[in-house]
């Protein structure tokens, strides 16, 4: 992913993991979490933007790799990259690596919908969100289109 942005960085710690001493599942997906409102936010989508506008942001697909155990102390990264913006739409992916080997130890592909809080209904995104994709992630951001 040569065009992929930092979006995390963190620390396992014990209480991460579980029974047979590797991070438990659970953990992956928090920091998953954590990393995609952190490209949400430079996507422009900021906390303030969403409360503000009454919008906010459903993950509705959801696919994980988990390809190495990771361990109490190992440091980890996650880097996020750009598939595509569509009208109400955006799918990205995480990949989660050993900051110490290098190694990719998790991936996963998200899928999630622009919301309007009040109707409880999906809405398309300002225009602004697809600008700054292109800026962040240059060509290879197909345009926003209808669903």
């Amino acid at each position: 992913m040569s065009d992929a942005l930092l979006t995390y960085r963190g620390t396992i710690y014990p209480w991460h993991c579980d029974h047979v001493g590797h991070m438990n599942v659970m953990w992956y997906v928090g920091k998953f979490d954590e990393a995609t409102w952190q490209f949400f936010n430079l996507l422009s989508l900021t906390p303030t933007f969403l409360r503000t506008q009454q919008r906010g942001m459903a993950a509705v697909d959801q696919h994980i790799s988990y390809l190495q155990e990771l361990h109490a102390g190992d440091v980890v990264a996650v880097r996020s990259a750009l598939i595509e913006v569509k009208e109400k739409s955006i799918r990205f992916v995480h990949e989660m690596s050993n900051e110490e080997s290098h190694e990719i130890v998790a991936r996963t592909t998200l899928k999630a919908v622009h919301m309007d809080t009040q109707l409880r209904k999906s809405c398309a995104f300002p225009s602004f969100v697809a600008t700054r994709a292109a800026t962040l992630f240059g060509g290879g951001v197909p345009a926003q289109e209808s669903r």
